[in-house]
């Protein structure tokens, strides 16, 4: 009643499945994690650890009490941090953490294509930062619900990412 939209992104439903198989024995970023739909997967699918980051408290509290629902899954496996995620990435970045699979699943960057530059900019440095954090062999699961960026600018924008990261990186999959 209180959410964005559904509350619960339907889209991505094929998505945090193979992030609960890509988890197994990981430690988990999830970024923008909303009420913890990839955080609960990842600790279905046997992360080490999952570090969940949103700005929302209430979210956050959903995202809780979402794991609190599910008994079978380590609680003490989970942290729910309420921060700017641009912000805690640099943290992270400064503390020397690091993780070998991260989700960045921000909201809407760019309502329209007349945003999309300064979405594109945005986009850059949350992935940037995702790299950067990223163990060597670890994922980066991102997203866009942008429809004011389409695909090829989103994985150029990943690309040069990378680049400016000094990361070596390939598509595994889109999704």
């Amino acid at each position: 009643a209180g959410g964005h939209k559904t509350g619960f992104y339907l889209d991505q439903r094929e998505n945090r499945a193979l992030l609960g198989q890509l988890s197994t024995g990981k430690d988990v970023l999830n970024c923008f994690c909303y009420t913890g739909g990839f955080s609960l997967q990842a600790l279905a699918g046997g992360a080490t650890s999952v570090v969940s980051i949103d700005s929302s408290g209430p979210a956050l509290a959903q995202a809780e009490a979402n794991l609190a629902l599910n008994p079978q899954l380590s609680a003490d496996r989970a942290q729910w941090q309420e921060a700017d995620v641009f912000q805690a990435l640099r943290d992270f970045r400064k503390a020397g953490k690091l993780f070998d699979l991260i989700v960045l699943d921000p909201p809407k960057f760019a309502p329209s294509a007349a945003h999309a530059e300064r979405a594109a900019k945005a986009y850059k440095d949350i992935n940037i930062l995702g790299f950067r954090l990223l163990k060597p062999g670890g994922f980066l699961m991102t997203y866009s619900c942008s429809g004011g960026v389409g695909l090829e600018l989103f994985q150029k924008i990943i690309a040069d990412s990378a680049l400016d990261a000094g990361r070596q990186a390939r598509i595994v999959r889109r999704l």
